[in-house]
């Protein structure tokens, strides 16, 4: 990560440069490829303040911090933990992003045909697709109850899980969660 410092109305002290690179260092860990990662560190004195301002630029994250405090070590420790919590924020974000899409996949299933003999080869009738909605185990079978089908293919609201709840032949259902 390429960090650049500036500071205004003040000369820094060797140990608060060092300070200061060593704890923005820890922001690398945010990232996958640090060399695409650009920190602008900003840090002034206005009277009895102290101020920090911070732009992170790298490849899918654009952030500002700006923190203040009479004391320039504490302001640097301020704006670190904001940027640390934005990042982590965008992290848990983008997974979610992918859980979503996880989670809107289709469902495909394949109708197999037996014929008159029983002991002959099933064959492939026809094929549906569609995405499984969100609903509790009772909604399902309340669901199921009301159709033709002998399953239906649901997410499961609690689990999050794909399940299939089917008829068994003494009339209740049977459930299937693969559990993953």
């Amino acid at each position: 990560m390429n960090v650049s410092f500036t500071f205004k109305n003040f000369d820094p002290s060797q140990h608060l440069r060092d300070y200061a690179n060593k704890r923005f260092a820890k922001l690398g860990k945010f990232f996958k490829d640090t060399d695409n990662a650009d920190l602008q560190v900003n840090l002034m004195v206005e009277k009895l303040r102290h101020k920090a301002d911070v732009i992170l630029d790298a490849d899918t994250v654009h952030l500002t911090a700006i923190e203040a405090s009479e004391d320039m070590y504490a302001t640097i420790d301020l704006v670190l933990d904001k940027l640390e919590a934005q990042l982590r924020k965008q992290r848990e974000k983008m997974k979610g992003k992918t859980r979503k899409v996880r989670q809107e996949r289709e469902v495909r299933m394949n109708y197999l045909n037996y014929g008159d003999d029983r002991r002959a080869e099933p064959t492939i009738v026809g094929t549906d697709s569609y995405v499984p909605k969100p609903m509790s185990v009772d909604e399902a079978a309340m669901q199921l109850d009301t159709m033709d089908h002998e399953f239906l293919v649901f997410r499961n609201s609690e689990t999050e899980g794909v399940n299939v709840i089917y008829k068994r032949d003494n009339g209740d259902f049977g459930l299937i969660d693969p559990g993953f």
